[in-house]
């Protein structure tokens, strides 16, 4: 059964580029983002992977550890890492667990039926120090992913997380947000400070510090 928002995210033991690790051990007290890539020495895949490791320090920032997953062995990752470097630019600098028996990708159904191979797709999971899936994306295998969407989603919800507010569409950081319905513009000012109310359901406010 495919993981909602909210599910605890399975635990697991793996293999992985940096020594073996226990997930939930691992990631203790952290952000996570786990994402699945089909195949080692594929060309999306190799561009993914470059963009993450570019990016990390920023995903890092946020309390954010990234971590890759593929169905094949951890030779082909260790193999495979000097490409990933050389198309990236950056060294790769963060954890490809090796999955070649299939069993974290079933617990996180990452392997899309009908596509006539058992590889996985490209899955996305954000997930809270509180060890709650609170983000999946999947995207077929020809789609290479934005990473830099998935920083501002994780900007979002930590935010969101933090102070009544939404954020609105195509929302960067430092942009108006959207008051919660659960304040009265009454209370939002009092709380914000400037609001302004597009309809009674709909108030805009400068992006507060958490």
């Amino acid at each position: 059964m495919a993981l909602k928002l909210g599910d605890t995210a399975p635990d697991f033991h793996a293999e992985t580029t940096d020594g073996p690790i226990d997930f939930h051990e691992w990631k203790k007290g952290s952000w996570a983002m786990l994402f699945s890539h089909p195949a080692d020495y594929t060309p999306v895949c190799t561009t993914e992977l470059g963009t993450t490791a570019r990016l990390n320090d920023d995903f890092i920032e946020r309390g954010v550890k990234t971590i890759a997953i593929s169905v094949d062995p951890i030779e082909d990752h260790r193999g495979w890492a000097p490409d990933i470097g050389d198309v990236g630019g950056t060294d790769l600098n963060f954890p490809i667990i090796a999955d070649p028996d299939r069993t974290i990708s079933e617990a996180y159904d990452m392997i899309h039926p009908g596509e006539g191979d058992s590889s996985s797709v490209r899955s996305v999971f954000i997930i809270d120090p509180d060890n709650k899936v609170r983000l999946t994306l999947t995207y077929p295998k020809s789609v290479g992913r934005n990473f830099e969407e998935l920083l501002r989603v994780v900007d979002a919800i930590q935010l969101t997380d933090l102070v009544p507010v939404a954020t609105p569409a195509d929302w960067k950081p430092g942009e108006k947000v959207i008051v919660s319905p659960t304040l009265s513009t009454d209370q939002a000012r009092e709380r914000f400070g400037d609001v302004k109310e597009i309809k009674p359901y709909l108030r805009y406010t400068a992006a507060p510090t958490p």
